[in-house]
């Protein structure tokens, strides 16, 4: 494993344009539950696999009786507004302060990436803390709207404040299709990687499982290296898409990747004039 951690530092010091995937392994060190793991969230509950199914219908059918049952029912999601970001969030970010990882393309709906400091998130399925207009893509802060207070005056589903229209839960649910400017932007950033990093997704999800497929579907105009970090061996693994597959959790391996990556980046550059610099620029 050590092996291929420092492989994997070298890697990074050496690309271009890194990106990294994120799954439900990330989160569940922050304690999270996944979903279909043997305490996952419908493992224990199916009726509440039964009633996400449903979500993306009775919005569509009556905004109003959606975000009714959205705020005075039982959220199956928990407490991820409260949640904190584990060391691996923490490891990513720093790379992106490193220009070293240019993006982070997530399943995650929990925004942890972001309060761990990473500043170039795509949240693929959406995140919980951001409110989503249904007809431009515009995206909120919920405590703009007093969703409360809506409740109270029956004055529900709030509105979006540039175009005026229904505004859901930032949420991808079932049925729903990717938002546009995220799966554009993902593809965009798919087609300039260079090195892709595959942190604690199963893999099994789609359309994001398709993101890794398409980064080698671009082999003809630049090789991309992709490295699974994850706890078992996925589909990826399997077909030979994945390059290395570093096999524990992302919050003990991503640290000591950043780690040996600041030892190849912390040496002075040939050439530099200020005295005693350690300049964090790579190598090329």
């Amino acid at each position: 494993m050590e092996e291929l951690i420092a492989k994997t530092a070298e890697l990074i010091s050496k690309s271009k344009h890194a990106v990294a995937l994120t799954g439900a392994g990330m989160s569940t060190e922050s304690g999270i539950s996944d979903f279909r793991g043997p305490n996952g969230i419908w493992t224990k509950n199916p009726e509440a696999e039964r009633q996400a199914y449903q979500s993306y219908y009775k919005f569509q059918q009556n905004p109003k009786q959606y975000w009714i049952e959205r705020m005075t029912g039982t959220s199956w999601l928990g407490d991820l507004i409260n949640a904190l970001p584990n060391p691996g969030h923490f490891a990513l970010a720093e790379l992106e302060k490193m220009a070293l990882l240019k993006s982070v393309i997530t399943q995650n709906i929990d925004n942890l990436h972001q309060k761990a400091g990473s500043l170039r998130v795509l949240d693929y399925h959406g995140n919980v803390s951001l409110l989503r207009c249904f007809s431009c893509d515009a995206r909120f802060d919920p405590a703009e709207f007093e969703l409360a207070r809506l409740l109270a005056e029956d004055r529900l589903p709030p509105l979006c404040r540039k175009c005026n229209g229904v505004l859901k839960s930032d949420i991808v649910h079932f049925n729903e299709a990717i938002p546009a400017d995220v799966a554009r932007e993902s593809q965009a950033e798919v087609g300039k990687c260079d090195l892709m990093l595959i942190c604690g997704t199963s893999a099994v999800v789609h359309p994001f499982a398709l993101l890794p497929r398409m980064a080698k579907q671009y082999q003809s105009k630049k090789k991309t290296i992709i490295i699974e970090i994850n706890a078992e061996p996925t589909p990826l693994t399997e077909e030979g898409i994945s390059d290395y597959l570093i096999q524990g959790k992302t919050g003990m391996i991503l640290p000591k990747i950043v780690e040996e990556v600041k030892k190849r980046t912390s040496k002075p550059i040939s050439g530099c004039e200020i005295s005693n610099c350690h300049c964090l620029l790579d190598e090329k």
